[in-house]
């Protein structure tokens, strides 16, 4: 999996979103905030290029006290999530 071309991490107002590139989407109804923990996996999953929930939890535990398990539980959950709004393609 990896993420869709377009779209990028931004800091807009002291919030990181994601928002697709190029004055023609501006739309700000659409973008999507996230908190440090998906931004963290933002960009492990932008640094790896093509990636798996597992890439993404093990990235995890590297940074944040926290299981494998429950690591991996919340980027799977995350990742579905991101998929669902077409943020990601396999």
């Amino acid at each position: 999996m990896r993420q869709k071309q377009g779209f990028v991490l931004r800091d807009v107002f002291d919030e990181n979103v994601i928002v697709a590139e190029g004055i023609e989407v501006v739309d700000f109804s659409k973008m999507i905030t996230l908190n440090e923990t998906a931004t963290t996996i933002w960009k492990k999953a932008k640094e790896l290029g093509d990636f798996t929930p597992e890439q993404l939890a093990n990235a995890l535990c590297e940074t944040y006290e926290v299981d494998y398990d429950r690591a991996l539980k919340g980027v799977s959950k995350l990742l579905k999530s991101w998929q669902e709004i077409g943020l990601l393609e396999d």
